[in-house]
């Protein structure tokens, strides 16, 4: 049973995370692509992270990844910060309109998945409502 539990969870996750992000995608800036928009993701989880955790995240070279913080710095969507005592060392933020942004697609997407469970039984949403409590960490 637990085996059979396993194989569905891992048969469903992924088709789960693709509707959110397309769904997520679709709710992005025309100006943004979709590694940035990833990369705003990836800093609203992580305040203070280091472009070589972003770049691990997103499978983006460093220099290539350096490139897609540029745009969203000068789109004045993330902030790059320097350690005083080690200057190569830079941590990123999101700004209030990043988090603007990426608060406004997640409004979006979210509205879009009450949508598609809506058309659900009071009783389905409440198994997946549980499901759902269980497996949060």
């Amino acid at each position: 049973m637990a085996d059979d539990c396993a194989a569905l969870l891992m048969d469903t996750v992924p088709v789960v995370m693709r509707l959110i992000r397309a769904e997520m995608s679709s709710h992005r800036a025309p100006y943004l692509s979709v590694p940035q928009f990833r990369t705003l993701g990836f800093i609203a989880r992580h305040p203070r992270t280091s472009l070589s955790d972003v770049a691990e995240h997103i499978g983006l070279a460093l220099p290539s990844m350096s490139k897609q913080v540029d745009g969203l710095v000068e789109r004045k969507l993330v902030v790059r910060s320097s350690y005083s005592n080690d200057r190569r060392r830079v941590t990123l933020e999101l700004t209030a309109r990043g988090q603007a942004l990426l608060q406004s697609a997640h409004a979006s997407t979210q509205a879009a998945f009450a949508e598609r469970l809506s058309v659900l039984s009071e009783n389905d949403r409440a198994i997946i409502v549980r499901a759902m409590q269980i497996l949060h960490p």
